[in-house]
């Protein structure tokens, strides 16, 4: 008798195109080195030259494909030229933003204005532009916006944050609905706080760590190696039949 056994997906990206936004460090650089390590050809994208040619020169040295791109992602006609100008992608890690924390009513207009023009305005239109190409080229892909745990819940002086990640998870699920028919798939990565360059002061902070370790159920603070991972997941084959959801990795804070 023959038993069937089921063929396991492909994890590797041989052959296939990412651009990674904010990729000079933190999150953005993580993601583009496990692409490179899973066979892609990465783009890094980043306002600073500087950070993004050493990235990739960095993952060029382990013998991986990667190439930088000098780009402030909230100049729309700025991305639209830029993506239009390469060779379409098969993967979007959209993953610029930034945070402002302040209590509610302490609010500024132009903090506010800031923090949606990033994580919001931005993600959107470089989406749009990705996907464009993608339609093009008639192959498919996988976009994967970078949200957070605070896409699926409040916190304490992050009204403007979970606004614009709330935002985020919302045009993920219609974008997934319009891209189905190119077999475009559209997912979001909802991360608890991970230790980076750039929320490492708010762990200085001893009352904001206690609090924050309270609510993680596994006790301790996100590494970028728990990401990378799910990136190489939600780009492979291996999510074929994944779309317009979120993969929520956050130590169980979002469980109660």
């Amino acid at each position: 008798m023959t038993v069937d056994l089921t063929r396991t997906p492909s994890f590797r990206l041989d052959g296939r195109r990412a651009l990674v936004t904010g990729a000079g460090r933190g999150i953005g650089l993580a993601a583009a080195s496990a692409l490179a390590d899973a066979g892609a050809h990465v783009t890094l994208a980043a306002r600073t030259a500087n950070e993004i040619e050493e990235a990739a020169a960095a993952i060029r040295a382990r013998g991986q494909q990667a190439a930088p791109l000098t780009l402030d992602v909230r100049d729309v006609d700025a991305v639209k030229a830029a993506i239009a100008a390469q060779e379409p992608f098969d993967i979007l890690i959209n993953n610029a933003g930034a945070n402002r924390p302040a209590p509610f009513v302490d609010v500024k207009v132009e903090d506010f204005d800031f923090v949606f023009s990033l994580n919001v305005r931005a993600a959107y239109f470089v989406a749009q532009a990705v996907a464009r190409r993608m339609v093009e080229a008639k192959r498919g892909g996988s976009i994967i916006n970078m949200s957070s745990q605070m896409g699926h819940v409040g916190g304490p002086t992050r009204t403007v944050y979970c606004a614009t990640k709330h935002a985020v998870e919302g045009f993920t699920k219609a974008m997934a609905i319009d891209l189905a028919k190119h077999k475009i798939r559209v997912n979001t990565l909802a991360p608890t706080f991970i230790e980076t360059p750039m929320t490492r002061p708010f762990f200085q902070n001893e009352t904001f760590r206690k609090d924050t370790l309270s609510r993680i159920k596994l006790g301790r603070l996100g590494q970028l190696e728990d990401l990378t991972g799910a990136i190489v997941f939600l780009a492979s084959d291996a999510a074929a039949l994944m779309t317009g959801t979120s993969m929520v990795i956050d130590g169980g804070w979002t469980a109660e």
